[in-house]
């Protein structure tokens, strides 16, 4: 699923602006330098009109030879100055976009991450963010200098022959109004290529994050077929903005040979009829000449404007997602720190309008310290729960207390720093055991970090390693196995303090002897902190000091393993299943 498409916002000149604003004066230095380029240009003419006057009149002419090589070298130094003042100043256009958009989607609400493609939001900081290093320079800047020097142009060809000035841009009209109809095509066309080229980067990535799965299940044909589709979609709107800016392009260039001929047909006339001077033709040719250089820069930059008008758009509907605040990291709570209580009251939630609602009114109370579980059969709303302690969601009825204060009361970083959650599948994140470690507390010291690594059972994996902490994991830790991993995201969440741990099938990849050595650990911890577990395999939770049974939904009973045993029918079958129906 890709972003939604987004209600019409501020016109693309308006976002450009607002990237280029910090790098204005870089940018100003750049235009100047572009426009003094221009200016030593159209001196030239007129020293060859000069030149040739001299020749005509058997003058010397070796002031005037001087003084065109000065002016050519002037002119090609301060070119290449300008062009790097201009590129380097695209590229920090570039990086300003890339910080502030990578920021932003690091501040995504779930909901709107499980609305959108990763591929796709990941192309929105790569591909289209590249796309503002050309639209910077070559639109923004070219706008500018090639419409002042196009101006200027004309100005100077006015001042030569008013008569041939009429002539030239009654030619240039007439390729105005092609333009006129082209350019749009050229902004839908590279809107459609820049969205399929984020669907290439969603199938690519939803293919590499299950790549044994698509190998296992014999997929490769089906989904390269996917991303070939995708990627040809992209090829045919490149292709179509590449044709209609070969269009645009060859317009211009043909409106300027057309000017040319003109030019050179009325103005050898005129020569001939001895209204200008051969000299006065020569110059004005020249310009004519020099006029295609703004031209085409113009022309160039209406087109790169269109192409960089679809990557804003891209760029803007990510930073109109629904985004976290803000705020720096709260501190993490000293060890020791008295635990937190949690109570739900009533509370309603579904993951979208369209869907089935996942709580119809769960309410329970954990007092501070010890260890509640939640069983139940799957999708009965267990790991919602934790979804909603963390703030991922919000509750659509009900209200939610942590220390007896509403969850919306609470500053989001302040509430997530009291709490230390393990998910379901244990991500670990691709780089070394100790950057994931020290994930969630990158002050930890040695002896923090030695004590968990004992408390977890990884010292002895640790031994083991070649590099010890510092060997790489591979993506996504693919080089643990599962039960390593959901040992490195315990010990994450234990390295934090936490005021309240959250364990959401903790356990589930870890043989008998290691689950019950992390049973002892858990129940070492609850003593002197709130632990909440969410368990399918009920030996994990037998001694729990509160089991809570759900079900579709709802809470349906609350006790101990014994009491549950005895009392509820549902608690008492998944007991019986698993063999635990007598254990006390």
């Amino acid at each position: 699923m890709s972003i939604a498409e987004p209600h019409a916002g501020p016109p693309a000149w308006r976002l450009l602006l607002g990237y280029v604003r910090p790098h204005r004066w870089a940018l100003l230095a750049g235009a100047l330098l572009a426009l003094t380029t221009g200016a030593t240009g159209l001196v030239l003419p007129l020293v060859a009109r000069g030149l040739i006057d001299d020749l005509s009149h058997d003058r010397p002419i070796g002031r005037a030879l001087i003084g065109m090589a000065a002016l050519v070298v002037t002119n090609a130094a301060v070119g290449a100055l300008g062009s790097y003042v201009l590129r380097r100043t695209a590229e920090s256009v570039v990086l300003g976009a890339r910080r502030a958009l990578s920021s932003y989607l690091l501040r995504l609400r779930i909901p709107a991450v499980d609305r959108s493609e990763p591929g796709d939001l990941m192309a929105r900081i790569t591909s289209d963010t590249t796309l503002l290093r050309e639209v910077t320079t070559d639109s923004l800047v070219g706008i500018g200098t090639g419409g002042l020097t196009l101006v200027a142009t004309v100005v100077m060809m006015g001042l030569v022959d008013v008569v041939l000035l009429g002539v030239t841009l009654g030619v240039i009209l007439c390729a105005g109004t092609v333009l006129g109809v082209i350019v749009p095509r050229i902004n839908r066309a590279s809107k459609q290529a820049q969205d399929a080229v984020g669907v290439m980067g969603a199938s690519l990535e939803r293919i590499l994050g299950a790549l044994r799965t698509v190998k296992a299940s014999g997929a490769e044909h089906r989904e390269e077929q996917t991303i070939h589709a995708a990627a040809e979609e992209s090829w045919r709107q490149s292709v179509r903005a590449a044709k209609w800016s070969a269009a645009a392009g060859n317009t211009a260039g043909l409106a300027m040979q057309i000017a040319f001929i003109t030019v050179l047909a009325v103005g050898g006339a005129r020569v001939a009829t001895g209204a200008i001077e051969v000299g006065t033709l020569v110059a004005f040719l020249l310009y004519v000449f020099y006029l295609m250089s703004p031209i085409q820069q113009v022309v160039g930059a209406i087109t790169q404007y269109q192409t960089g008008a679809g990557a804003l758009a891209r760029i803007q509907e990510a930073l109109r997602l629904p985004a976290e605040p803000d705020a720096l990291p709260a501190p993490l709570p000293t060890p020791g720190a008295a635990p937190a209580a949690l109570a739900f009251d009533d509370v309603r939630f579904r993951y979208a309008d369209d869907l089935p609602y996942v709580h119809h009114g769960v309410t329970f109370a954990v007092p501070a310290r010890g260890m509640t579980a939640f069983v139940g059969p799957s999708g009965a709303g267990k790991t919602t729960v934790f979804s909603l302690i963390e703030r991922f969601y919000d509750p659509e009825a009900g209200v939610i207390t942590v220390d007896g204060r509403p969850l919306d009361e609470w500053d989001l970083p302040r509430l997530r720093s009291a709490i230390g959650y393990v998910e379901q599948d244990a991500p670990v994140l691709s780089g070394s055991l100790r950057d994931n470690l020290l994930l969630g507390n990158p002050e930890a010291d040695d002896a923090d970090v030695t004590r968990v690594l004992k408390t977890t059972r990884l010292d002895g994996l640790v031994a083991r390693l070649p590099r010890g902490l510092d060997t790489l994991v591979g993506h996504r830790g693919t080089k643990l196995s599962g039960g390593e991993r959901q040992r490195v995201a315990i010990a994450r969440a234990l390295l934090r303090h936490p005021r309240l741990l959250l364990l959401d099938e903790a356990t589930s990849q870890l043989d008998a002897v290691n689950e019950a050595a992390l049973r002892d650990t858990v129940a070492d911890v609850a003593r002197t902190t709130t632990v909440l577990v969410v368990a399918h395999r009920l030996s994990t939770v037998t001694m729990a000091d509160r089991i809570v049974v759900m079900d579709a939904g709802r809470v349906r009973a609350v006790g101990t393993h014994r009491e549950l045993v005895a009392g509820d029918p549902l608690y008492a079958e998944l007991a019986a299943t698993q063999f635990l129906a007598t254990a006390g």
